[in-house]
């Protein structure tokens, strides 16, 4: 072991041409190592750093194609589901009176309150307002009537042939002024006692393609005239 070590010291390594055959062999395996892990970290360690991100990126964009797949398969169901959704939305619409139908329909409302004996003191269709698929019709009134009588006329117009829709706003229910129950609020009111009804409903009709062309061309009317506005401001 000791002929070893001194041999190990004794070399040159100014002249390794000199050195013994298993000496050599072992300084370029040494060697030859060292140059290959000089080429892993410089080149192979960045090219695999590379490698994983492009596996990353991979395996992201599969999910997003899978994602992508999946909805692609599920598009034409919901096409389907949205198109019957949409018929059956104009089914309904179709159920509101239409525009030729709203003045009778306004009539039969008036007319089905007094046949249940309430008096309208003030009944008086507003200006009527088109939305995107309805249009809405407001009605301020005034009616006077004990409590069955206004039941009568809410069951009367749920029974009218047109499906009627009315939803109320700024409603008051008060004892009609000189009553006897006026003192005592509408606790000490009984069935038959006379009430105040006052304030405003709405009721609502389908638009047909005449009312859907008036509105496409007053949408088209009023950007050109802003368009015309801007153009002579600037």
């Amino acid at each position: 072991m000791s002929r070893k070590k001194m041999s190990l010291r004794e070399l040159d390594f100014n002249n390794s041409g000199s050195w013994p055959r298993e000496y050599k062999i072992g300084a370029c395996v040494l060697v030859g190592m060292l140059i290959f892990f000089l080429l892993w970290y410089v080149v192979t360690r960045e090219k695999g750093d590379e490698l994983a991100s492009l596996e990353a990126q991979e395996s992201g964009l599969r999910a997003d194609f899978e994602r992508e797949q999946a909805k692609a398969a599920n598009l034409e169901p919901l096409k389907q589901q949205l198109a019957q959704m949409e018929q059956q939305l104009q089914q309904m619409l179709r159920q509101l009176p239409s525009k030729t139908e709203m003045p009778d329909l306004i009539v039969d409302i008036s007319q089905t309150a007094i046949a249940t004996g309430i008096q309208n003191d003030l009944f008086k269709p507003g200006e009527e307002a088109p939305r995107e698929f309805y249009a809405e019709q407001p009605i301020a009134l005034r009616m006077v009537g004990s409590y069955h009588q206004f039941g009568a006329f809410v069951s009367g117009v749920a029974s009218l042939p047109r499906v009627v829709i009315m939803t109320m706003h700024d409603i008051s229910l008060k004892p009609r002024a000189g009553t006897a129950g006026e003192a005592g609020g509408l606790a000490a009111i009984g069935p038959n006692s006379s009430l105040e009804l006052s304030g405003t409903v709405k009721t609502y009709r389908y638009l047909d393609e005449e009312d859907t062309g008036l509105q496409s061309q007053a949408g088209a009317a009023g950007e050109t005239a802003a368009g015309t506005a801007t153009g002579g401001m600037l």
